[in-house]
């Protein structure tokens, strides 16, 4: 059986050009640091785009949770004969108010769902100024207007 070493070696009995002798292989300092510098190089390539999507993803997940709230709000409404009132807020989907005869909750599964991407409730408006009732959310900066990120999302 030919041995390992004797594979490594060219036919004149030196060893062969990529045979290490005596050497442990692994990478040396340098080519750590270009491996480094590419990667970083990519990440701040990247990172920019990713962060552009994320808070575009964030008010669309609002606005899938607003229109979730609002079939709530309809279900509830089904039952009970009317809309939670502006007291009862929309914590009426989840627990039942005293007031609420024909409540057959909860209409929403966990009281999180009420919260927005940016982890405040949803505000709730009953009656409505842009429909039977408005909920909604101001977006990141927490403020009425903006645009992009900062811009309010509801049901209307």
């Amino acid at each position: 059986m030919t041995s390992l070493r004797n594979i490594l070696r060219r036919s004149d009995g030196r060893p062969a050009p990529h045979a290490r002798t005596g050497r442990r292989a692994g990478f040396s300092l340098l080519e750590l640091l270009v491996v480094l510098a590419i990667m970083a190089l990519l990440a701040a390539i990247v990172a920019p785009q990713v962060l552009k999507y994320l808070g575009s993803s964030r008010s669309q997940t609002a606005k899938v949770q607003i229109q979730n709230i609002e079939a709530a709000l309809d279900l509830f409404q089904i039952g009970v004969g009317r809309y939670p009132t502006q007291e009862e807020g929309l914590a009426a989907l989840v627990t039942a108010p005293s007031s609420a005869v024909g409540w057959d909750g909860p209409y929403l599964k966990k009281a999180d769902a009420l919260q927005d991407p940016w982890s405040r409730p949803y505000l709730y408006r009953s009656p409505g100024q842009k429909g039977a009732v408005d909920i909604y959310t101001l977006g990141s900066d927490n403020a009425e207007g903006g645009s992009k990120e900062a811009k309010d999302v509801g049901n209307w």
